[in-house]
């Protein structure tokens, strides 16, 4: 399927491995030119060796998304690099695990940071290009928590909803400009993130952990990071024109709900 999205400028938060390095892919095979970023320099710098082996056109900057000045320094390779931002990925690992009484203001504040102000600051500086082109398309990496939260995961559950609420509003606010907004809400996928989910659920062994999220889940399996990417790739094509204010699962039926 051509996604006529061939020479478009994507921006892939947290594109150095897990999530966001398969989205970053698919849409390389899609012919989209990546700005790729990550805090860890070492990563990045292989992850982007790999993607321009196969012939893709991709920068890397690394950033602390936290940091508004390192959301800046993002932007501004891009804008080095190609130019306005076509497609916006927002990504960030998730924050720790724990019950409300284990986490400080401290930690709160760094989780609000780091999963909905970095998703504001990466909007912010990407959307005003994509509305005076008249084509955008904004996609938001969240969580199933945002439709039936995840016990002992009060911050993602909380913070990640906050993402949702933002993402919906915005998406009507920049409808008729051409631009979508939409959120994926990755079930449990394996990452690095996930074994260390799992080692908590399963006391210290993670294939506890794994067995009671595969009984949990009716395909009986964990994700493949490749499985979110392709539905990523579509929301950032041509095709996905008339998809706005989503919040789309990609999680084997994990979540009951009709809605």
């Amino acid at each position: 399927m051509d996604l006529g999205i061939a020479g478009r400028v994507a921006l892939v938060a947290a594109s150095s491995r897990g999530l966001g390095r398969a989205i970053a892919d698919e849409l390389a095979q899609a012919g989209a030119r990546l700005v790729l970023c990550a805090r860890g320099a070492a990563a990045l710098e292989q992850a982007r060796e790999e993607i321009a082996a196969t012939g893709a056109d991709v920068v890397a900057q690394p950033a602390d998304l936290t940091d508004p000045a390192g959301v800046q320094a993002v932007l501004d390779a891009a804008q080095r690099a190609f130019g306005e931002i076509d497609i916006l990925v927002t990504n960030t690992g998730g924050p720790p695990a724990g019950p409300f009484d284990a986490h400080s203001p401290g930690t709160w504040q760094h989780a609000v940071d780091q999963n909905l102000h970095s998703v504001i600051n990466l909007t912010r500086g990407a959307l005003g290009g994509m509305r005076a082109r008249g084509w955008g398309r904004i996609i938001n990496v969240t969580s199933i928590a945002v439709k039936q939260p995840v016990d002992g995961l009060i911050l993602s559950n909380s913070v990640r909803a906050a993402v949702t609420g933002f993402a919906r509003t915005l998406a009507n606010e920049v409808a008729r400009d051409g631009v979508t907004v939409n959120c994926v809400l990755p079930g449990y996928t394996q990452t690095e993130r996930v074994v260390h989910l799992a080692e908590k659920v399963g006391d210290g062994d993670p294939a506890k952990g794994y067995a009671r999220w595969e009984s949990e889940i009716p395909m009986g399996r964990l994700g493949e990071p490749r499985e979110l990417a392709a539905l990523v790739a579509f929301l950032a094509s041509a095709r996905a024109s008339y998809i706005t204010g989503q919040s789309i699962a990609v999680d084997g039926g994990w979540i009951r709900s009709l809605l």
